[in-house]
């Protein structure tokens, strides 16, 4: 009886299975096999997956040492850095009280300046209106003559003292106004009937009217005044 080729000399038949027993194409499960590249010894290639070294996928597709999200790393905590946050917070913060000093600074100038230049425009204008004064006081003695009652005259005083005016030029001192000697001069004392319901030193004629700008008096009234009885 002639015997089969798959069966030994025994009558057994070889293991030819791939679970950790000798086969046809490898020694293990897992391992390549021999002849290199996956090459059986029969010449046919067969595609192998195994285990790979350190760092390898562990499976086509699959996540390794160098797979993670971007951003993934641990906050720094290195103390160097920290103590740089720091000074820059310092300088941040210097820098802010000196940009509000000088905004201070600035808005307090400007305040001085303006007011400066305030004065300054009160200055000439007074030094102007003193200047006039002789012919603003004529005006005045030709008003209260009745000469300014019409005529191109009148309309000239007009003009004058509207001009002064727009310039911030006031007039002080009018008849029956009560006597204030921050505003008027009392050069007579006289006897006089005083409008009804006046209490005190009341004035009774102007005899040269007083100027003012602003807060600065350029002439006090020239007045007579009256007391009550």
């Amino acid at each position: 009886m002639t015997e089969s080729p798959n069966q030994g000399t025994s009558g057994e038949q070889a293991d030819v299975t791939g679970t950790g027993a000798t086969g046809a194409g490898g020694d293990a499960a897992g391992t390549p096999p021999r002849g290199g590249s996956g090459e059986s010894q029969h010449g046919e290639r067969h595609h192998t997956y195994y285990e790979g070294g350190p760092g390898a996928s562990s499976e086509p597709g699959g996540e390794d040492e160098f797979d993670h999200p971007a951003g993934d790393s641990a906050p720094s905590s290195d103390p160097e850095e920290g103590v740089a946050l720091a000074e820059e917070d310092t300088m941040a913060a210097t820098l802010l009280a000196d940009l509000q000093r000088l905004q201070a600074e600035y808005v307090n100038y400007k305040k001085r300046v303006d007011r400066d230049r305030e004065v300054i425009r009160h200055t000439a204008v007074g030094s102007v209106v003193e200047s006039l004064l002789p012919v603003l006081d004529d005006i005045h003695m030709a008003r209260q003559a009745g000469d300014l009652a019409g005529g191109p005259f009148a309309a000239i005083a007009d003009k004058l003292e509207s001009t002064l005016g727009r310039y911030g030029v006031e007039r002080l001192g009018e008849a029956g106004q009560e006597f204030d000697p921050n505003v008027h001069e009392a050069l007579m004392h006289v006897e006089a009937e005083l409008p009804e319901g006046a209490t005190g030193t009341t004035v009774v004629q102007v005899l040269q009217p007083g100027y003012r700008i602003g807060d600065r008096l350029v002439r006090a009234a020239r007045v007579s005044v009256a007391d009550p009885t």
